[in-house]
């Protein structure tokens, strides 16, 4: 390992057993037959790349790809099945929530704690924590417990922790997203200034925008293998061509002229295991209300291709689906969509009623299927989407079901424009 690297992982592969069944795991461990009772899943196959001191490195890829998992074995909380890292220089690492904190100890207490484990002295912790409390900005909270913490101020703290312990590394897995934006603008002038003192930064993200302005080589994974590596123009159009492709097939261009929405296939016609919502992250703080005269049992955002997914690529088409359940006979009920930004500004959306579609009346116990088909103008970042079901009950508005907030959209560009909509401008110059 030369001096200069100061990530190097070499061949690294890691695989989960995966059993049927909980008794076939205990067969296994008592040698009862000599026989292989699970399947191997390989979360990292062979696997290789280095990282120079200096270098701020971003990691890409689809869920399930292996970047969490390539993380925690650099920094050590996951063992490798095969393969070696070799780290040069002390990390601070932020993960997921939780990781390196004691629910039951106090902001304070999980300060020292973490800055022990980095092997400080209390007395340099004591040098520090000013530094730390005036970043994390949580104030009175730091003496209570962490696990009465929202999310925000529990990644607050954590990345506050972990950027002024000093280190040499930071590894940095999507624990942004809680963070409201102008905490994350904070991290991100945080990042810039790590890069000026020639500090290394190992960066993973789904802000496909945020990649390309930090990172000076992006990496991207695939199903565990990595794909390809370079600058991150060149690897985030492969990344999209794999999103929109599917296995790295890539739609045929359109002109302007003859650009049309592709057909996605009927959500009715497909099998999904489970409810659609099973399949996306929720938000755990969505706000519910409304009579229930008739309820949103069911909904889901779905890309071109007419997999569910919170991830949609900026000009494509995708659809926003219900499913609503009536409780009572309601005479022409509006469904809608509302998309908002972090900080709770409506962006766009839309309803039946502006859209000149008429559901007619609905019976007590039928259940209809909503799908709102667009194409995505929006510019690369996270968003809100909020549904509804509402109408006129007795010759006054009623608002039957509302979820505010239920899950995020995040948009994927690798150019972006001014504001909130791209009007796809065309530049000549003569």
């Amino acid at each position: 390992m030369t001096e200069n690297i100061a990530i190097q992982v070499d061949h690294l592969s890691k695989m989960y057993k995966l059993y049927d069944k909980p008794t076939d795991r205990f067969k296994e461990a008592m040698g009862i037959k000599k026989k292989k009772y699970y399947k191997e899943h390989y979360a990292l196959r062979d696997v290789s790349m280095d990282v120079k001191q200096g270098e701020c490195v971003g990691i890409i890829g689809t869920n399930g790809s292996g970047k969490s998992t390539i993380l925690k074995i650099i920094t050590g909380t996951l063992s490798p099945t095969s393969g070696t890292v070799t780290v040069n220089g002390r990390i601070s690492a932020l993960l997921e929530l939780g990781a390196g904190f004691n629910m039951e100890y106090t902001g304070i207490e999980n300060i020292y704690l973490n800055g022990t484990m980095m092997g400080f002295s209390r007395e340099e912790i004591d040098q520090r924590l000013e530094g730390i409390l005036q970043f994390a900005d949580i104030g009175d909270f730091v003496h209570q417990p962490v696990k009465t913490y929202s999310s925000g101020m529990f990644v607050r703290l954590a990345f506050a922790v972990a950027i002024n312990i000093d280190p040499e590394i930071l590894i940095v897995d999507e624990a942004l997203s809680v963070g409201d934006v102008f905490f994350q603008a904070k991290c991100y002038h945080k990042f810039e200034e790590f890069k000026r003192m020639g500090k290394t930064i190992l960066f993973v993200s789904h802000d496909l925008g945020s990649v390309a302005k930090y990172c000076d080589r992006v990496i991207l994974l695939n199903q565990g293998v990595k794909t390809a590596e370079g600058n991150p123009k060149e690897i985030i159009d492969i990344y999209k061509q794999i999103l929109v492709g599917k296995n790295g097939e890539v739609p045929e261009q359109q002109t302007a002229e003859e650009e049309k929405p592709k057909e996605i296939p009927d959500i009715l016609k497909q099998d999904f295991e489970g409810s659609w919502k099973s399949h996306i992250k929720l938000n755990p703080d969505l706000l519910d209300y409304g009579e229930k005269y008739a309820e949103i049992i069911d909904f889901c955002l779905r890309d071109e291709s007419g997999d569910i997914t919170t991830s949609i690529v900026k000009n494509t088409y995708f659809q926003i689906c219900m499913k609503v359940r009536f409780h009572r006979m309601i005479q022409d009920p509006i469904f809608a969509f509302t998309i908002k930004d972090l900080q709770g500004t409506e962006v766009t959306g839309t309803n039946t009623m502006y859209e000149n579609i008429s559901c007619g009346p609905v019976n007590e116990g039928e259940e209809k299927t909503v799908v709102f088909t667009q194409k995505m103008n929006l510019q690369g970042r996270s968003y809100l989407l909020s549904l509804g079901c509402v109408g006129f009950s007795d010759n006054r508005f009623t608002v039957y079901h509302r979820l505010y907030d239920c899950c995020d959209i995040n948009v994927i560009s690798d150019k972006n424009t001014v504001g909130f909509y791209d009007m796809d401008s065309k530049v000549q110059i003569q």
